[in-house]
């Protein structure tokens, strides 16, 4: 069951790192004597993030088991291209910073749905309430669970899913332990720890892959790599390379469908921005969100190029290689393998501890968001309106406990799936389209109506699920962008024949300097988008 080249030592490191953020996370949840926490507090923590804490938060959140091990294994099967989500989420998020946040924080906001109900309705509030808990819960979690699972079990175990149940256990546990009691506030301040554990452990596996393809060092692996693998370097997928330019449209990953999944996860997706609702103030979380903008320029460093790696000593025939990405999922073991087989002991350790990271922080954001949710979007809503906080704080942690048993009962189901960050990049995408065409008109456009965004939101889904059909192969990234434009076409002619062009009540009244942004902020902003800027033309 246990894999012999995972020594003691190796243990010992993963060991002393659960110990380290479980007792990190119930540190800084501590209370004074005498007092108790409000939902601000568990909720919010305590509205007192600072913007370096927000940043690493952010990418901590976001980094888990998906993109680790799902996006190495795209990695291997496509190349660079997939690193399009990456890329161009630095700039998503320096739009968000600039336009999306100011208007939720002047809100005073908990949950994202809490905003629906102050700019359209308490029924379409519900309605997205009830569709968030229901993605993050059958979707994030279950998968993040799953592919953690999958890649510690091919690191430790022996591959074979010996250790698949015991390892979801184990993660769920170090996850429970220190967020739901300490809500936000020990999620944050531990993502801090790990963001760095992450980062450090996918530099390390990066360097060690590239210093093995072959005997010349680590420059020397890089460009042999670039040599036998060219096609894996191009941002923008040709049409001629017909099967992932089904998954990878060319010139569509910047300026079609993929905005409308970076628009919707970096700005409307609970778990991400409730770490910039709980800043200092407005200045505080745009710089926490430029901060992130930076640190996803290097990410695919650490979870893109090994795939890569892997993709050439597969082709190389490198010893076990071939055995170990045969079979479906085999993309997707990339990773997992690469550490396994090439990092010494001691940083074998460290590599898993933070891969154990990248995972339990997601985790813990999920079901901090989870609990924010069904607590302020349901229960207080329509259970007991006059709850108070401590009774709100429990239920809570209830909400956290029952969405994690959950996500552990339906994650072993999630087995036989190849190239899963792809796969549940399409499935959110039958639904994200219509969100995001909400959003939008909602911040944007007065004119709006709650009538127009409900309609919006129902015929979204039948028209995602029609261009999935299509007996055209259209490339799901295209399918969203056109079902966004169908949905903001519908919402926009129903607002229009509800008020008869007049502004609805509820829309959004902007006030002057509304949008206006600190000096560092606007000189990040810069720096972020030159780079990008660059990135796409060294590697078109």
């Amino acid at each position: 069951m246990f894999n012999a080249n995972f020594a003691t030592i190796d243990y010992i490191i993963v060991a002393l790192y659960m110990l380290l953020i479980i007792g990190v996370g119930l540190w800084v949840s501590r209370t004074k004597k005498g007092t108790r926490k409000t939902t601000e507090d568990y909720f919010l923590a305590s509205k007192a993030l600072p913007w370096w804490a927000i940043g690493a938060s952010l990418i901590a959140a976001n980094i888990s088991a998906e993109q680790v091990i799902g996006m190495s294994g795209s990695g291997f099967k496509v190349g660079l291209a997939i690193a399009s989500y990456e890329f161009m989420a630095a700039l998503t998020l320096v739009i968000v910073g600039k336009y999306f946040l100011p208007i939720f924080i002047t809100k005073g906001i908990y949950t994202i749905p809490e905003f629906v109900e102050k700019r359209f309705s308490t029924n379409l509030r519900t309605i997205l309430a009830v569709f968030w808990i229901a993605l993050f819960i059958f979707v994030n979690l279950t998968s993040v669970l799953f592919l953690g699972a999958k890649a510690i079990d091919t690191i430790v175990g022996d591959a074979q899913g010996g250790l698949m149940i015991p390892v979801i256990i184990l993660m769920a546990f170090v996850a429970a332990a220190y967020s739901i009691y300490g809500g936000l506030s020990a999620v944050a301040w531990t993502d801090v720890i790990q963001v760095v554990l992450l980062v450090a452990g996918g530099v390390v596996t990066t360097i060690f892959a590239l210093d093995r393809v072959t005997d010349g060092g680590i420059i020397d692996g890089l460009r042999h790599v670039w040599e036998q693998a060219p096609d894996k370097f191009h941002m923008i997928i040709p049409q001629s390379n017909s099967k992932v330019f089904s998954e990878l449209p060319g010139i569509a990953m910047v300026i079609g469908g993929l905005w409308v999944a970076n628009l919707y996860y970096w700005g409307f997706n609970q778990y991400i921005i409730q770490r910039a609702l709980a800043a200092k103030s407005l200045p505080e979380a745009q710089k926490g969100i430029v901060f992130a903008g930076f640190l996803k320029l290097i990410i695919p460093l650490i979870v893109v190029v090994p795939g890569i790696v892997a993709y050439v000593m597969y082709t190389e025939h490198y010893p076990g290689a071939a055995e170990a990405f045969a079979g479906v999922g085999g993309g997707d073991k990339a990773y997992p393998w690469l550490v396994s087989n090439l990092l010494p002991i001691g940083l074998k350790g460290l590599v898993v501890a933070a891969l154990f990271a990248a995972i339990v922080s997601s985790l813990a954001s999920m079901l901090n968001s989870v609990s924010t949710i069904f607590t302020m979007d349901i229960f207080r809503h329509y259970v007991d309106k006059n709850a108070s906080h401590g009774k709100l704080v429990g239920v809570g942690r209830i909400t956290s406990i029952v969405a994690l048993v959950i996500a552990c009962c339906v994650a072993p189901l999630m087995r036989n799936f190849d190239q899963m960050f792809l796969y549940i990049q399409e499935y959110t995408g039958l639904v994200s389209p219509g969100i995001l065409a909400i959003f939008l008109v909602g911040l944007f456009w007065k004119k709006a109506t709650n009538r127009g965004a409900i309609t919006g939101i129902l015929v979204s889904i039948p028209v995602a699920l029609a261009l999935k059909l299509l007996p055209i192969n259209m490339p799901f990234i295209d399918q969203m962008m056109y079902t966004c434009l169908i949905t903001l076409a519908t919402i926009v002619l129903v607002s229009l024949n509800t008020h008869n062009g007049g502004d609805d009540p509820k829309g959004i009244v902007f006030t002057d300097g509304m949008f206006k942004t600190s000096r560092s902020f606007n000189v990040s902003a810069y720096i972020v988008c030159i780079l990008l800027a660059s990135i796409y033309v060294i590697f078109w």
